[in-house]
C-alpha cells in the first residue's frame, strides 16, 4: 500500500509560484510565503538568493501582480476577506513605498493594461462613478494622479491602443448578440456584430502596434473559433488560424508589432502552432524538454528571456528561465518540492460519448495499482464557462492517494470545444448538463473503474450547484456529495449578482432564464435545487464563504434550511473571512480535514488522521454537523 501524502503537501501554501520577469530582464518576482501568508517577492536576476518580500500581508494572500514598464514599480491587487472589491497598489521597488492607486471606498478596480509607450502610467478600470460599469482611467504610478480615458455607459469592456486611447467598445445586446463599436467623434457606432450563437466564443482581442489591424476570435460560419485579422479601414477579414477539433486557445504576440507569433489549441492536450519562423526553433526546443503541456507565462521586453511553466500530470508546476539565444533552461524551482518522490498517479485523458452524441473530453486518475471497480469521486468544474485540462491536479492526486478514482468531465457549456458545445448548455442547467455527468458515471462503471454503489459528486461554484442538483435529481446514483459555494436558488443568484456584472446579465438570462418573465421564472424554479431538497437521500456537505459576492451566503443558508425541514443529513461549514473559494491555507486545510473523513465514511477510502495544529488559525464555523 502506498504512503499517504500529507494534506498539507497538496493544499498548504506552495513554496513558490507565479514567476514573472521584469520588462528590462533584470528582476524576477514570484509568490511565496512570508510569515505563513503568501506574498510577492522580488530579486535581481543575477542574485536570486537576495530576494526580499515586496508585500508583507499577514492575513490574506497577495498573489496577483505585474511589473510596470517604468522599471521601478510593481503593481498588485488585493481585496478584503474575499469580497472581490479589489484595489490596485503600486510598490516602488527602489524606495519600498506602497501607494493605493484606487483609494475609493466600495469600488472594484482592475488593471486593464500597461503600455511600452506610456511607461509611467497604468490603465485602470474603476466603478466609483457607477457601481455597474467600469470607466477607464490612466493613473500616474508615482503620484496616483488619474485622468479619465473613457466613460462607460454600459459596455462590457474596451479595446485600447498603446497610447491608451479607447478605439473600440464591446457590449452585449438584449438579443444575446455581442457588438463591437468603433469610436465615432465623441460617440460610438456599431461596427462588428457577433450573433447570439457566436457571442460567447467570439470577440475582438487586440490591436496591432499601428492601430490599423484588429485581431479577433471568430466562430461565424464555422463551429470552432478561428483567429482572424481585420483591416480596420477596409473591413477586409483574413483567417490566420483555425482548427476543427477546438477553439484557438492562447495567442502569443510579437512584443513590438503585436502580431500573432504562435497559438495553442487544446482538445485533450495542449498543442502549440508557430506562425512566425523566427520562433520555430524556440518551440521545437521547448517541446523536446519533456515539460508536459508547457506555456510561456512572462517575457522580457527584448524577448530574449521567457519564463516557461511546465504542466505535467505527475510533476508539480515548475518554472524555468529560458534564454532564447543560448537555448538553455534555468530551473526556478518547484511549487511543491515536498512532493518530490511522492506516490503521484498519472492522469488519463478520455473522450466519453454523451447520450445525444456529444464528445465529453474528460480526465481520469486512478489509485496506484487499482484493479477492478472501486469508489469514484466525480469532480465538476465551476463556471460553467470554463474547462478542465491536463496537468498536475492536487484534487486528483489527493483522491487517488486516498483510494478513489477521480474523474473530471468537460460537460456541455464548457469552453474551448466550439460554439455548438458551448451553447448546448443554455437552458440545460440541471438537465442535459446533469445528463452529461450521469453519462460519465455510467462510462466509469462500464469501464470497470467505478463501483456504482460508491460514487460521490463534488464541485465548487457551478460545480457546487451541479452537486446539489444531481443529488436532487438522481437520489440513488450518488453515495454522498460536497458543494462548495454553489447556488441553490437560481432566482436569488440572478437577482443578487454583483453590480459590475450588469453587462453580463443578458448572457446569464440566456443560460438559466430571466426571472422577470413568466417563462424564465418557471424554468428557474424547475432547475433550482432548493425546491427539491426533500428528494435528497445521500449525506451532503455544504461549504460557504460569508463574503462571497457572487454566490451569497443566503444560497447555502436557504438550502440548509430546506434540508433540515426534509430531515436530510447535512454538514454546513461557514468561513467568515472567505469569499468565492478558500484562499487562506488554514481554511483550506480545515476543509480537507473534514472532507476526507466524510468521503471515507461514505465511500470507504483511506483517511489521514488530523495532525495537531494542522488547521490552527482557521475561521471555520461548523453551523451544522450532519
Amino acid at each position: 500500500m502506498v504512503d499517504l501524502i500529507p494534506r498539507e503537501h497538496l493544499f498548504g501554501n506552495p513554496t513558490r509560484y507565479g514567476h514573472q520577469i521584469s520588462p528590462d530582464g533584470k528582476r524576477l518576482a514570484w509568490v511565496a510565503p512570508y510569515e505563513g501568508v503568501l506574498n510577492i517577492w522580488s530579486a535581481p536576476l543575477d542574485a536570486l538568493d537576495a530576494a526580499r518580500p515586496v508585500t508583507r500581508d499577514r492575513r490574506r494572500a497577495v498573489d496577483s501582480f505585474a511589473f510596470a514598464y517604468d522599471g521601478r514599480h510593481l503593481l498588485y491587487v488585493q481585496d478584503v476577506d474575499g469580497d472581490e472589491n479589489f484595489h490596485v497598489f503600486a510598490a516602488d521597488l527602489e524606495s519600498g513605498e506602497h501607494r493605493d492607486l484606487t483609494p475609493y471606498p466600495g469600488i472594484a478596480a482592475a488593471i486593464v493594461g500597461m503600455s511600452r509607450l506610456v511607461r509611467g502610467r497604468v490603465l485602470l478600470a474603476l466603478n466609483d462613478r457607477d457601481a455597474r460599469f467600469h470607466d477607464l482611467h490612466s493613473v500616474d504610478l508615482a503620484t496616483g494622479e488619474r485622468q479619465l480615458v473613457a466613460e462607460n455607459p454600459g459596455f462590457l469592456g474596451f479595446i485600447i491602443d498603446e497610447d491608451y486611447v479607447a478605439r473600440f467598445a464591446i457590449r452585449n445586446r438584449r438579443d444575446g448578440a455581442s457588438e463591437t463599436l468603433i469610436r465615432d467623434g465623441e460617440g460610438w457606432k456599431p461596427w462588428l456584430t457577433f450573433p447570439p450563437e457566436d457571442a460567447r466564443a467570439s470577440g475582438a482581442e487586440n490591436l496591432d502596434a499601428t492601430g490599423r489591424i484588429l485581431f479577433c476570435r471568430d466562430s461565424r460560419g464555422r463551429d470552432t473559433a478561428a483567429l482572424t485579422r481585420i483591416d480596420i479601414a477596409s473591413g477586409a477579414v483574413r483567417t490566420i488560424a483555425a482548427h476543427d477539433e477546438a477553439d484557438i486557445g492562447t495567442v502569443l504576440h510579437d512584443i513590438e508589432t503585436r502580431e500573432p507569433i504562435a497559438y495553442s489549441v487544446t482538445h485533450a492536450r495542449r498543442r502549440w502552432h508557430v506562425l512566425d519562423d523566427r520562433f520555430r526553433d524556440d518551440f521545437a526546443f521547448l517541446d523536446g524538454q519533456g515539460l508536459g503541456d508547457w506555456y510561456p507565462s512572462s517575457r522580457s521586453e527584448d524577448d530574449a528571456l521567457w519564463i516557461v511553466v511546465a504542466r505535467a500530470d505527475t510533476r508539480v508546476s515548475e518554472a524555468a528561465l529560458y534564454h532564447r539565444r543560448a537555448k538553455t533552461l534555468r530551473p526556478l524551482g518547484s511549487a511543491r518540492p515536498e512532493l518530490d518522490g511522492a506516490p503521484l498517479v498519472p492522469m488519463h485523458p478520455a473522450v466519453i460519448r454523451s447520450r445525444d452524441g456529444l464528445d465529453l473530453v474528460s480526465y481520469l486518475s486512478r489509485p496506484l495499482g487499482a484493479d477492478g471497480p472501486g469508489p469514484l469521486v466525480l469532480l465538476v468544474h465551476g463556471g460553467p464557462w470554463a474547462r478542465d485540462s491536463f496537468g498536475f491536479d492536487p484534487m486528483h492526486q489527493w483522491l487517488a492517494n486516498r483510494g478513489y478514482a477521480a474523474l473530471s468531465v468537460n460537460f456541455r457549456s464548457s469552453t474551448g470545444f466550439g460554439k455548438s458545445f458551448l451553447n448546448a448548455g443554455d437552458g440545460a442547467w440541471g438537465r442535459a448538463m446533469d445528463d452529461d455527468l450521469l453519462d460519465a458515471v455510467a462510462w466509469a462503471v462500464a469501464e470497470g473503474v467505478a463501483d456504482p454503489k460508491r460514487v460521490a459528486i463534488m464541485g465548487g461554484s457551478y460545480g457546487g450547484y451541479a452537486a446539489l442538483m444531481a443529488l436532487c435529481r438522481n437520489p440513488d446514483v450518488y453515495a454522498c456529495g460536497i458543494d462548495l459555494v454553489g447556488p441553490s436558488n437560481l432566482e436569488t443568484l440572478v437577482r443578487t449578482i454583483p453590480p459590475y456584472w450588469e453587462a453580463m446579465r443578458t448572457q446569464l438570462h440566456r443560460a438559466i432564464g430571466d426571472p422577470d418573465t413568466e417563462e424564465g421564472m418557471a424554468l428557474i424554479r424547475e432547475r433550482s435545487p432548493v425546491y427539491f431538497a426533500d428528494r435528497i437521500k445521500a449525506p451532503l456537505m455544504i461549504v460557504q464563504g460569508a463574503n462571497d459576492p457572487r454566490v451569497k451566503q443566503a444560497e447555502s443558508d436557504q438550502m440548509v434550511a430546506a434540508l433540515e425541514r426534509g430531515g436530510v443529513p447535512v454538514t454546513y461549514l461557514l468561513y467568515p473571512d472567505e469569499g468565492h473559494g478558500l484562499v487562506r491555507p488554514e481554511n483550506r486545510l480545515a476543509f480537507f480535514a473534514r472532507a476526507e473523513p466524510f468521503l471515507a465514511r461514505h465511500l470507504g477510502g483511506r483517511c489521514e488522521p488530523i495532525r495537531e495544529g494542522e488547521a490552527a488559525g482557521s475561521s471555520v464555523q461548523v453551523v451544522r454537523e450532519g
